[in-house]
């Protein structure tokens, strides 16, 4: 059966994003052709993590996640004729805070039809980062890491840990923008290689059954100028027939689908 589907859109429910309605980003999917819409909106952080951006506006309330599912229940059955929408959230690997982000799966997992598992938060020193918050905060965690060479080992490292932590039965099969580290090269250009480093987490990923997400973000983001992954790697993870899923990263309803062309001619479908 034909498929197009956009596996990564954000909601109302995002404190960093725009105020467009659940039925705006619908529409407009159905607009551009879409069969399937998964909504992934930034999980509540977990209990006891302290959100180490400036307006403390990374992700939900823990208090949001009922009427969040709730409101998709609801357009799932209003647009089941039009579209498939899909439950979902963008859980964030954290680092030592992995029992916290198990109790939170233990707990909603069940209602959620097809999640992502991304790395947006970065210990360095005993201090946490939100690394792709922008270029002053990337150019500060440059500056403890010691070179933008740690800081990708870094990063890249905590993506592999991800892959295989022990999350409990309802962890994310689909690992987020792997590449996400990139979203300021141009303002930190990359002079070495990460294929090694690279080749071990599409192993890991490969191995463990899961999924990549395709993110078309960094397309739209003056710093960057490529998906995450970038072709390269797209040309790798297809080599070991790891499933590539499309998400637009949609913060607001205009950019639901936008750049699928990139996936369809990267992915020859």
């Amino acid at each position: 059966m034909y498929t197009k589907k956009d596996g990564h859109v954000h909601t109302p429910f995002c404190p960093h994003g725009t105020k467009d309605t659940l039925d705006m980003y619908i529409e407009q999917a159905i607009k551009e052709g879409f069969t399937d819409l998964t909504f992934t909106e930034h999980a509540p952080l977990p209990k006891g993590f302290i959100d180490p951006t400036p307006m403390k506006d990374s992700a939900m309330e823990h208090n949001q996640m009922e009427d969040y599912i709730e409101s998709i229940q609801r357009r799932k059955e209003k647009y089941k004729n039009d579209i498939r929408i899909h439950i979902g959230l963008e859980v964030d690997y954290i680092k030592d805070y992995e029992q916290e982000i198990t109790d939170f799966l233990d707990k909603y997992g069940k209602f959620l039809d097809d999640s992502i598992l991304s790395v947006h938060f970065l210990k360095i020193n005993d201090q946490y980062y939100c690394m792709d918050y922008d270029e002053k905060t990337f150019g500060l965690m440059l500056h403890e890491a010691g070179t933008l060479y740690n800081l990708h080992k870094i990063y890249y490292n905590e993506v592999l840990q991800s892959i295989h932590s022990r999350l409990g039965e309802y962890k994310p099969n689909r690992i987020g923008h792997i590449t996400l580290v990139n979203k300021f090269q141009k303002v930190y250009p990359i002079t070495f290689s990460n294929l090694n480093i690279i080749e071990k987490i599409l192993a890991s990923v490969k191995e463990q059954n899961m999924e990549l997400d395709f993110n078309v973000a960094g397309l739209r983001k003056e710093y960057c100028g490529e998906t995450y992954p970038n072709p390269d790697i797209v040309q790798l993870a297809q080599k070991q027939k790891i499933p590539l899923i499309y998400g637009s990263d949609a913060h607001s309803a205009r950019d639901v689908g936008k750049n699928y062309t990139h996936y369809d001619l990267l992915t020859n479908r």
